[in-house]
């Protein structure tokens, strides 16, 4: 069900002759575009920049998991969406009980959980996020940009990210990074959103696991690349946390470039697509 659907709609919201988009940024190209950036750096994860090359979608490397397959981060990012598609509002507990099931029992997953951060572990285990200075991974802003495409208000995206990150450096990056998403759906440009980063050298990019890192890191490769495939590439080749900061990316660049923009070899080899099909609202 799930490619066909996939297949059905990059048919319809196709390019134009210019180049410009022929269809409003949805949820769908938005989540497609972060599962396939995060399967194209799932192999490659806590490999430092320049020990390898990624160039296409690949299997088994740092998690042992077949070519295709998503992470923590688009099932957290799905666990929200199928949230608001059941209730039509934002509901943090009801959010926080389908993070609990994903971590107990393998929901929003393809073959179960083989990859959790340490903050969201405890904070799943204690039922309540973790608020100190060192607690500022980038475990919350990674689900983030889908919350774009629902009315959630920024105290809301707050307690969202709160479930798990609770430290105003997570809580604001995840509010920044929703009123960039939106920016985009409205027909910004990567430029506009990007602000100064776009200009710093790749060497200045840090691509580990602080919510700032991955923050600035995911909109400097929306920036510097002119290309969905471009954009994800370039996520995963800044090494280290290399799922999440292209999981971010893919999102973004979802959004600006669309599903029709992922390349058909990467999306033939998605796994999990009938996982995704039904958390879509």
């Amino acid at each position: 069900m799930g490619r066909d659907t996939v297949r059905e709609r990059r048919a319809i919201g196709h390019c134009d002759g210019s180049g410009s988009r022929a269809h409003a940024p949805a949820l769908r190209d938005c989540i497609y575009g972060q599962a396939v950036a995060d399967a194209l750096g799932v192999p490659y994860e806590f490999r430092p920049r320049g020990s390898f090359r990624c160039v296409d979608m690949v299997g088994h490397g740092s998690h042992n998991q077949p070519a295709g397959t998503w992470s923590d981060d688009t099932s957290m990012a799905l666990a929200i969406c199928d949230s608001y598609r059941e209730l039509g509002r934002i509901d943090v507990d009801d959010i926080r009980g389908r993070f609990v099931r994903w971590y107990r029992e393998g929901a929003y997953t393809i073959d179960g959980l083989f990859d959790i951060g340490n903050a969201t572990r405890e904070a799943l285990e204690r039922g309540r996020g973790l608020a100190g200075e060192w607690d500022n991974g980038n475990g919350s802003l990674m689900r983030t940009v889908p919350l774009a495409f629902t009315d959630a208000t920024d105290d809301e995206v707050r307690a969202v990210s709160a479930i798990t990150h609770t430290h105003p450096t997570s809580t604001e990056a995840c509010v920044a990074m929703v009123h960039i998403a939106r920016d985009l759906i409205a027909g910004a440009s990567p430029a506009d959103v990007a602000g100064d980063v776009a200009a710093r050298p790749v060497d200045e990019i840090r691509s580990g696991g602080f919510v700032r890192d991955t923050f600035d890191a995911a909109l400097w490769c929306l920036a510097t690349t002119t290309s969905y495939a471009e954009c994800a590439l370039a996520a995963v080749n800044l090494g280290d946390d290399t799922d999440t900061t292209a999981a971010v990316a893919g999102a973004l660049a979802g959004i600006v470039y669309g599903s029709e923009g992922i390349p058909d070899e990467w999306l033939d080899t998605l796994r999990g697509t009938d996982v995704i099909e039904g958390c879509l609202f």
